[in-house]
């Protein structure tokens, strides 16, 4: 079996945030800036962001531009991009953070099996004071989304329903990868939730 510093290391980093990585810094921050956006709109004040699986800090990097006042934790189970990047070595499925106004979870959960990845939803429901951005490919995706010559296939490939079913208990799907906290009462138009 593979370790998670050889499964992660720098010959991970290589392939997928080399020449042609799966996301760019520029991206991320149109992503970024997007999610930040929803938030403003919302009305929902951001004022420390948690990066699970913070891989090369790109998020980091478009909040120190661009809102520099908001303080960013960056956290990785990657050995490897702690050191690179600077993060904290963590683990979402037994580590359970503070809470934070804004959290990210990129690309982690597909690398869990079944219990470490409800467990890591959990943590991230405890997690999220106002709103989680979330992005996991499921089997769904496989087929019709990703380009399977710049991702990793090597995943656990689960439907979106089997996220769903665990993240519901905490969470209220507003699209485009944003949930917000049930416990946050937010004055949303019915059509504005993706999940009803």
């Amino acid at each position: 079996m593979v370790s998670v510093s050889e499964r992660f290391g720098e010959a991970y980093y290589r392939q997928f945030y080399g020449r042609r990585p799966v996301h760019t810094a520029a991206k991320i921050a149109k992503l970024a800036s997007g999610v930040m956006g929803m938030c403003g709109w919302l009305g929902i004040p951001v004022r420390h962001v948690l990066d699970v699986g913070a891989g090369p800090g790109h998020w980091r990097t478009f909040l120190t531009a661009n809102h520099p006042a908001v303080r960013y934790t960056g956290v990785d189970i990657s050995e490897y991009a702690c050191r690179r990047y600077g993060h904290e070595q963590r683990d979402i499925s037994s580590w359970r953070p503070r809470p934070s106004d804004l959290v990210v979870c990129q690309g982690v959960l597909q690398y869990l099996d079944d219990a470490a990845a409800t467990a890591a939803i959990e943590h991230l429901g405890a997690a999220t004071r106002s709103a989680l951005y979330l992005e996991v490919p499921t089997s769904y995706d496989r087929v019709a989304t990703i380009d399977p010559d710049h991702t990793d296939l090597d995943v656990h490939w689960r439907s979106g329903s089997w996220y769903r079913d665990r993240l519901r208990p905490h969470f209220q799907q507003l699209g485009g990868g944003v949930w917000i906290p049930l416990s946050r009462q937010l004055p949303l138009y019915e059509l504005e939730r993706a999940d009803q």
